[in-house]
């Protein structure tokens, strides 16, 4: 009886052991495993930002725990700030969710932009894709080819919508420097804007651009279809020399902190960012995810296959990044909101 009694209890204890183990197991299941992964992107799927998303989603999932399945879904509109405020207070908080929006976008709220109802300073960044100078291109007929042609001829260029470089950098040249830019809104993303300049139904496009151009138009460049008036920059761009940049014409140092408070997304091209929310553990797992892309070999043969440029920026870096722009003095912040806002 006593052996009997001790083959029950090792039997019992063989159970509660096993059961024991296989929740070790499941609580370290990554949790990522099984899981697919939205990438919202806050413009249409003809772009460079579908061209950056789709690239990200092929390589992406290969570096997070699990190795989660990525899909790319479109959200254009209002100049990126609908996909910005889907994800800030609709997405789901749990990581399987993450977008790449316009580089503009983060500073809208700051900018006064119609629309924003979001806090850049609560989204969790996993890093930005690139860095770009914003030109005004102007298309080969345009009637304005330069920025002296830019102060005196009506430019008029075409715009996703207002919390879009496209749209702020044409009010912030037009209130600062009185150039005549007249922006015609409501095009569904860049490359709408671009079949709208070979159509000549518009002049141009400003804010960055040359990445898509580079690798949706590279005839424009080879057979010179486009000029560059004006690069709204800090300095020339070396591979564009002829080009003046918007700094050269800015005569006080209050113009000039306005510019370089224009410019400071140009740093964080194509940004990826995540809602709040998301439990800290998971938030490190996609950024050391989306660095481990940006050096994957595979990942970066396809950024030249494609042409596109990759010069990126870690998340916390772009967090720090926008949060001294956030910090910047009052009266600067508030004349940014004056000259900036679209009218």
């Amino acid at each position: 009886m006593f052996f009997g009694a001790r083959l029950i209890f090792s039997a019992i204890f063989s159970l509660i052991l096993a059961a024991l183990m296989a929740g070790v197991g499941m609580a370290q299941e990554p949790f990522f495993k099984g899981k697919q992964i939205r990438l919202i992107i806050s413009a249409g799927v003809a772009g460079g930002y579908a061209e950056y998303a789709r690239l990200l989603a092929a390589h992406m999932g290969n570096h997070v725990p699990g190795k989660p399945d990525f899909i790319v879904q479109s959200m254009p509109g209002a100049g990126g700030l609908l996909a910005t405020n889907y994800l800030f207070s609709q997405a789901p908080q749990d990581g399987t969710t993450i977008a790449l929006i316009h580089s503009s976008v983060p500073l809208a709220p700051l900018f006064g932009t119609p629309g924003a109802r979001f806090d850049p300073l609560n989204f969790h960044w996993l890093g930005s894709m690139d860095r770009s100078d914003g030109p005004c291109t102007a298309w080969h007929t345009s009637p304005a080819k330069s920025w002296a042609d830019l102060l005196d001829k009506q430019f008029i260029v075409g715009s996703s919508g207002v919390g879009s470089q496209m749209d702020i950098y044409p009010a912030a040249m037009n209130k600062l420097f009185g150039t005549r830019i007249k922006v015609i809104g409501g095009y569904k993303d860049g490359a709408s804007i671009f079949h709208a300049m070979e159509r000549e139904e518009i002049h141009g496009r400003c804010g960055p651009q040359m990445t898509a151009i580079k690798s949706l138009r590279p005839q424009w460049i080879t057979e010179r279809k486009i000029l560059i008036p004006i690069m709204v920059s800090e300095k020339r761009n070396a591979e564009y020399p002829d080009a003046p940049s918007l700094m050269e014409f800015a005569k006080d140092e209050a113009t000039r902190q306005q510019v370089r408070l224009l410019i400071v997304t140009q740093d964080l091209d194509r940004p990826v960012l995540m809602p709040p929310g998301v439990p800290a553990e998971r938030v490190k797992q996609m950024r050391d995810a989306f660095n481990a892309t940006m050096v994957d070999k595979a990942f970066r043969a396809d950024i030249d296959r494609l042409r596109l440029t990759l010069d990126w920026v870690r998340g916390e870096d772009v967090a720090n990044t926008l949060g001294r722009a956030y910090a910047m003095p009052a009266d600067v912040i508030a004349a940014a909101k004056e000259t900036m806002a679209p009218k």
